[in-house]
């Protein structure tokens, strides 16, 4: 009941965007973890091309971040946001429709395209309709988003009984209804005359040293985020000899999301800077990897040896719950609010490129240390990361590098927008 009057309290364009957060992860869910799967057993390509297919979605969403953020500052988070969702649309339709290399190389840059336009157009547009309330806002966006990411792989693997293409035509006809609902719905917000370049924006953004350290400084979150998908779930194969154990990960760190967030966000925003509860959020995740750490590499107990890698599960959890939101209210703060957009689009670029070191890092900790018998070796590692993270977001609050925290709006004082509309 406190998290819808917490959406009450926000306009439609925030509410609408979650909901569109919601119908983001179950698309991108539903299909993405099976299309892997499609391309090796179901098409009979291999390895090598897979990765190719693969490799293409994520260099064409990752590289093109900035792309989509500066579209967002010059023409509107608007127009963005929908055009993305359309990209999708078409991508997926593509990966349903299509089984020739040249389709699917196709389906893999619209849709990687689609990401790169609306992820920070999205967060850009979140970010200048929550006005003071950004915290909350981000805090609710994660809970949409961790939501969407539970319901997508679970109707995927249901669709899956049909076939690949089921799963790929439902995802495309849900970014079709988020595509629709957005030019029905979303207010358009009128972007004044930019007299400079789209290149001036960059070197002011990229001449921003405060904001390019904490981007590196995030090195720590979304290398240990994607762990949830790398290191964690092999361990509770490891450990208990079963694939589905692996979902099991997923799972507890969902639920532990989905209960805490919203409480653990309007419990912070009223004690010191955001800072503060970034570094302890970031040390929470390097925390979480020393359980598993410690049976890494024992006789196996089965569902004993399992119980620390979900303990790390949730710490992991916890920690981006306490970070995660504070991170996303900070970025607008570095710079102008012309150049939000464009803030939310470097920010993505250089700490993906930082996230993709710091897995290849975790990757060669765990070939040698399988091949050492130092099975602790990528979890200690993974440890590190985030008191190192932790230590970097420290030093640039000392140096008074940051932005300062924003005033405090009470979640429980604020009218619900559609009483504020007729004051």
């Amino acid at each position: 009941m406190e998290t819808w009057r917490e959406i009450r309290g926000f306009p439609v364009a925030v509410r609408l965007l979650l909901v569109n957060q919601l119908g983001v992860n179950t698309g991108f869910y539903l299909l993405i973890p099976y299309l892997a799967l499609h391309l090796g057993e179901n098409l009979g390509m291999s390895a090598a091309v897979v990765g190719i297919v693969l490799g293409v979605r994520n260099l064409s969403q990752q590289g093109l971040f900035l792309i989509g953020g500066s579209a967002a500052d010059r023409l509107g988070a608007r127009g963005v946001i929908i055009a993305g969702c359309a990209l999708r649309t078409a991508g997926f339709a593509l990966f349903a429709l299509g089984d020739g290399l040249p389709v699917l190389l196709a389906a893999s840059v619209l849709s990687g395209l689609a990401g790169a336009l609306f992820n920070p157009a999205v967060r850009a547009y979140l970010a200048q309709e929550a006005g003071e309330r950004k915290a909350e806002a981000f805090a609710l966006f994660n809970v949409f988003a961790t939501t969407g990411a539970l319901i997508g792989p679970l109707l995927g693997s249901a669709l899956l009984l049909v076939d690949f293409r089921a799963c790929a035509l439902t995802a495309a006809g849900i970014f079709a209804v988020l595509t629709v609902a957005q030019a029905l719905v979303l207010p358009a917000r009128e972007v004044p005359p930019r007299q400079d370049s789209v290149l001036a924006d960059w070197r002011e953004v990229a001449g921003d040293r405060a904001f390019l350290g904490f981007a590196l400084a995030m090195v720590g979150m979304f290398t240990l985020e994607n762990q949830l998908y790398l290191l964690l779930p092999e361990g509770a194969r490891q450990a208990t000899g079963w694939d589905g154990a692996a979902g099991l990960v997923l799972l507890v760190g969902t639920l532990t999301n989905l209960t805490l967030q919203m409480r653990v966000t309007r419990a912070l925003t009223t004690r010191g800077h955001r800072a503060r509860w970034i570094a302890v959020g970031l040390t929470l995740m390097g925390v979480a990897f020393l359980p598993p750490a410690m049976v890494a590499g024992s006789s196996s107990d089965g569902w004993l040896d399992a119980a620390p890698v979900l303990a790390g599960a949730v710490l992991l959890h916890l920690g981006v719950v306490i970070a995660s939101p504070f991170v996303m209210e900070l970025i607008p703060g570095f710079g102008r609010p012309e150049l939000t957009g464009t803030y939310f689009g470097i920010f993505y670029v250089v700490s993906g490129v930082a996230a993709a070191v710091g897995n290849t890092v975790v990757g060669w900790a765990m070939d040698t240390g399988g091949r050492t018998g130092a099975e602790w070796l990528p979890w200690v590692c993974c440890a590190l990361f985030g008191p190192a993270s932790a230590a970097g977001v420290a030093w640039l609050h000392r140096c008074g590098a940051l932005p300062p925290s924003p005033p405090l709006v009470p979640a429980a004082r604020v009218a619900p927008a559609e009483e504020r509309s007729h004051a």
